[in-house]
């Protein structure tokens, strides 16, 4: 089920890189709406609750303006490259019972066989859901997977409602003994097997 965050946010009618710093200043977060082929909405949105709301992968946005409000999800964020914070948002407007195709991230959870120690491939899977129902991350459990295990895309639960999108044997996490591991335990039994024998030999005379 997707997050539903609402924020309000006020209707923009000045652009530009000035207007963008005032409004930081402000603590605000210029934003735009697109819609299909209609012209989009531009507003201001509050700088800290819409910050922290993007921590949510495929929310669903009640954006409220003026008497009129918009149901949207993320399109584009655009950050500063150095400090890091959010300069301005492209929101798509959906609607109730709509399909769209959405970028889900990828989580692993429990812990391999032996020295085995699992690799995502990919970091987001492309799936297709109702905007009712967008995932926030999708899950691959690696618990007593082997070394050479791969979990492809179509391996991966879904919930339901949701379809992957994308390429179905493409390689989502691999399992597989690192090569430090796997020449430690070699070194290790050659150290010992040396020891064994000087231990054994008679001590001299």
């Amino acid at each position: 089920m997707a997050t539903k965050i609402t924020l309000e946010g006020e209707v923009r009618n000045e652009f530009g890189k000035g207007v963008a710093r005032r409004l930081r200043v402000a603590n605000l977060i210029p934003a735009s709406i697109y819609a299909g082929g209609a012209e989009p909405v531009h507003v201001t949105l509050p700088m800290r609750e819409t910050t922290l709301s993007l921590r949510h992968a495929n929310a669903l946005f009640t954006i409220k303006f003026g008497n009129e409000s918009r149901i949207a999800v993320v399109k584009d964020v655009q950050r500063n490259p150095v400090k890091r914070i959010v300069e301005h948002i492209d929101f798509y407007e959906v609607k109730a019972g709509e399909k769209i195709d959405v970028e889900v991230p990828v989580f692993v959870e429990g812990t391999p066989k032996g020295a085995a120690v699992a690799f995502v491939d990919v970091q987001e899977l492309k799936v297709r859901a109702d905007v009712a129902n967008l995932p926030e991350r999708l899950v691959v459990n690696v618990d007593g997977l082997t070394d050479g295990t791969k979990v492809f895309a179509k391996d991966v639960k879904l919930p339901e409602g949701v379809v992957l999108d994308m390429d179905g044997e493409e390689s989502v996490v691999s399992v597989t003994v690192p090569e430090d591991a796997a020449t430690e335990e070699p070194a290790a039994a050659t150290a010992a097997d040396a020891a064994a024998p000087a231990a054994e030999a008679p001590a001299a005379e």
